[in-house]
Parts: C-alpha cells; sequence; structure tokens
C-alpha cells in the first residue's frame, strides 16, 4: 500500500464512523480540531483522540471571530458578537482530516466548521464567507476553479522585532545578496529544509506542484494544482502551518509576511481562475482558439470595478501596502494584459480550455478564503451586471499610475461603502471584519519608528 493509499479521506457519507475509523486505524492520540480565524490563524482546541470520539465536535466562543492579530477586541465587540460572547457548535470536515507529521505522539489536524445553536452556518468565520460565495456560483450553474501560487522568504530567527529581518545562510554557509530569480543552484542552497517540507507535504497529502526560487534573497513560491477554491484555500491553510514547522526545525523562519525586508520585494499569493458550467466547459473560452468569451470580460469587468473596493481583502494589513509600491513587481493598479505581469490582472498565454485569469493582487500574508471569496465575488458581480472590461494593455501598467487604495485605512473606507460586495460576502461579516482591522490599524499608529526618531525627533 502506497502513502498516499493509507492517509485516504474518510467517506463523506457517514464522515463521524469513518473519522473515528480513520483515528483509530491510525493509532492517533490527540487531535487538533482547527478554525482558520479572521487573519487567518489556526484557533481551535487539541483534544484527546478517545473524546473526540466519543463527543463529535466540539465548541468555541464566536469571539475568536472579532479578534485582532494582537489579541485585542474592536471597541463595539458586544455589538459584533453576541450579548452573551456566547459559542458556536463546531464541526469537523473530514475532507480535511490529516496527520500532524511533525508531531512526537500520532496527532491528527481537522479544520471544521462554526455553526449557530440553531444549526446555520456562522455567517462570522471566513471558510463560510467563501462558501456563501461559492452557493451564489452554483445558483449560476458555474463552479470557480482556482490555482492559487504562494510566495514566502526564508529569514534569519528573529528574537527581537526591533532588528530588520536578514536573509538565512544556506548549505554553503553564507546568505543570499545576489538576485536569484528561478536559480535551481539558489533552491538547492536551502534542500535540508525544503525535503523536509515535501515530505510533510506528501505525508499530509498536499497538492503542491512547482517550486522556484523567486527574485528575493531567499524568498521562494510554491504552485497549488487546481481544484475547488474550497480545496485550495485549506490547502493554503495548512501549507502555512507545515513551511513555517519546517523550517523552525532548522533554526530559521519562513515568513509569509507582505513586505518583510526594505531592499526586497515583497511576497504574493497570485490566484489563477477559471470558470465551469455544469458540462465542465471553461466558460471564459471564445469560440475560437485564442479568443476570449462575453462572460470572461464581464468577469474581468468586475474585477475590475471591485477590486479596489475589496482589496482589504487582499491586502489585509497596514505592512501589505508596502509590497504595492510603485517600482516594484507588485500591481498599483487594474489593467489587465495578455502574458502582461506588470498588470493586476494578467491573462496567461494557453489553450482555450485553459482560458483563464491570474489576479495578482493579494500578498502571501491575506486570509486565503478570504482572498478568494472577494476576487470570486468581484467577477460575479461584473458578470451580473455585464460589466465590459478595458482594452488590453501591452506595454508597462506601472505607467498608469495607481488606481488602488494606498493604505488599509483608504481599502477600509472602500469596502464600507460597497453594498453588493457586502450583500455577496455577507453583511455582519464585512461590518465584523471592517472593526477588527480598523482596531489593528488604530494599534499600529500608536507605535514610533525607528524613522520618525532618527529624522524628526531633532528636526522639526
Amino acid at each position: 500500500m502506497t502513502q498516499r493509499q493509507a492517509q485516504k479521506k474518510p467517506s463523506p457519507e457517514k464522515p463521524e464512523s469513518s473519522l473515528r475509523r480513520w483515528l483509530k486505524e491510525r493509532s492517533i492520540t490527540e487531535v487538533e480540531c482547527l478554525v482558520p480565524d479572521i487573519t487567518g490563524i489556526a484557533r481551535g482546541k487539541i483534544i484527546p483522540a478517545d473524546k473526540f470520539s466519543h463527543d463529535y465536535g466540539t465548541r468555541l466562543p464566536e469571539g475568536i471571530f472579532a479578534t485582532t492579530v494582537t489579541g485585542d477586541y474592536p471597541d463595539d465587540y458586544y455589538d459584533l458578537t453576541s450579548p452573551s460572547d456566547s459559542d458556536m457548535y463546531l464541526r469537523p470536515d473530514p475532507d480535511t482530516i490529516r496527520m500532524v507529521p511533525w508531531a512526537t505522539d500520532p496527532t491528527a489536524q481537522v479544520i471544521h466548521d462554526c455553526y449557530t445553536k440553531d444549526g446555520q452556518p456562522h455567517d462570522l468565520a471566513p471558510r463560510n464567507v467563501l462558501r456563501r460565495v461559492l452557493a451564489a456560483y452554483e445558483e449560476a450553474g458555474l463552479r470557480p476553479v482556482v490555482a492559487p501560487e504562494l510566495e514566502f522568504f526564508l529569514v534569519q530567527k528573529n528574537t527581537d522585532p526591533d532588528f530588520p529581518l536578514l536573509p538565512p545562510a544556506g548549505r554553503s554557509g553564507r546568505p543570499e545578496t545576489a538576485r536569484q530569480s528561478y536559480s535551481i543552484d539558489a533552491v538547492n542552497e536551502f534542500d535540508p529544509i525544503l525535503d523536509l517540507m515535501y515530505d510533510y507535504c506528501d505525508a499530509m497529502e498536499l497538492d503542491v506542484d512547482t517550486l522556484i526560487h523567486e527574485s528575493g534573497a531567499a524568498q521562494l513560491e510554491v504552485n497549488f494544482t487546481h481544484s475547488d477554491a474550497l480545496s485550495r484555500a485549506d490547502q493554503v491553510f495548512f501549507f502555512k502551518r507545515t513551511m513555517r514547522e519546517a523550517a523552525m526545525r532548522h533554526g530559521i523562519y519562513a515568513t509569509f509576511l507582505a513586505k518583510p525586508m526594505e531592499n526586497e520585494p515583497g511576497s504574493a499569493m497570485h490566484i489563477h481562475q477559471s470558470m465551469l458550467d455544469k458540462k465542465g466547459n471553461n466558460v471564459f473560452a471564445g469560440k475560437s482558439e485564442g479568443k476570449l468569451s462575453r462572460t470572461f470580460d464581464q468577469y474581468l469587468g468586475g474585477l475590475q470595478k471591485y477590486v479596489p473596493m475589496a482589496m482589504a481583502f487582499f491586502a489585509p494589513n497596514v505592512n501589505s501596502y508596502r509590497r504595492l509600491a510603485l517600482g516594484q513587481v507588485a500591481p498599483i493598479n487594474v489593467q489587465w494584459g495578455y502574458d502582461n505581469r506588470t498588470c493586476g490582472l494578467r491573462v496567461p498565454m494557453d489553450t482555450s480550455e485553459n482560458t483563464r485569469v491570474e489576479s495578482r493582487f493579494a500578498g502571501s500574508d491575506a486570509n486565503p478564503y478570504l482572498a478568494m471569496a472577494a476576487t470570486l465575488a468581484c467577477g460575479l458581480l461584473g458578470m451580473r451586471e455585464g460589466l465590459k472590461a478595458t482594452a488590453p494593455l501591452a506595454g508597462s501598467a506601472q505607467d498608469v499610475g495607481f488606481e488602488l487604495p494606498r493604505s488599509l485605512g483608504e481599502s477600509l473606507d472602500e469596502l464600507e461603502q460597497c453594498k453588493p460586495l457586502q450583500e455577496l460576502l455577507g453583511s455582519r461579516f464585512v461590518r465584523a471584519y471592517v472593526s477588527v482591522k480598523r482596531k489593528e490599524y488604530e494599534t499600529f499608529f500608536r507605535v514610533i519608528s525607528s524613522w520618525e526618531r532618527e529624522f524628526l525627533l531633532l528636526n522639526v
């Protein structure tokens, strides 16, 4: 029996009994019950496997979805949650059961879905927000297909946040100093870490496809095979945990911060997206080879119109906007073009059945569930409204200038004013998201930076 066969997922017909059997067959002693929060952090509980078997499901306070990345609460916390700060009911998704390959004892991890007391999907849970958008596509007889590409940096351990991050030394004992885009030898510098990462990914059945070296010092990118949006978001969620663990096992950090170092490029999560009808045909493909359909034109038009209003999901942190700067590889507007990487919306040159658009707005710091929900929501609104995309851009989109919000505060303002996105993603969720992110923005502005002390202290 191959490892992949041994890791076969439980049958969805009887999830409770199949999960119990899965745990018993692997002599699991503990289960990590995971819930991705608004930031993308894994919240939850670790419980003994025998208790998991006899107490199917668990509970968590809904307040985890109204908590900032610093652990604070927005001022309207009790308006966003129930006055009693009550619990949600959690149920494991059998399709997400995985081993925890780095655990000492046999341990499983499984993503849980959140429900209200009356059994309805909880509208503050990011996974349910994505499901809400996918349900709207299903009603339209369409099925989105996505493939994320995730960039990240390997850096030296940083135990004092006042010190800048530095590239780690590879096998040669020397850190990178030059641009090494697509260098095989540069990737091989980190073979021990990456071999461990691949071992972990194989044990967890993560669909990691291609690995390349990006342009930054010790910056890498992994591509995932294309599939449905929910499973791809789950894969990114799992991979971040996996990559961080593999790096720490070798004494360094893996970071998905959008702009971790001043003189290095930022890290993105590019999302390739296409659309299938009920017969499995790509509705983005035109009637002849190389042509785009009217549906695709409307989808692109929706992205161009609504992406600026959805940027709070693609660039969710104050650091995110350091990546979206003039002169960087990251996009600064909503232009689109054929195989044009300066555009925020790139249409790769491929066969008709593989017609797709690559959205390049999201940073690697974005919550994958919300980034995918937002980009699909923008496209769906374009199709509903019958929008039309601009002409494709052949030159550099950097010459067009900024068409996106320049800060988290501006992005939140845009989101608050966009009723169509709020209705599609859920009004209560958007309100909670904005409150949490405004609180983070306010907390950030309390910090006095070294730049201010260096240049303003004695000069103003």
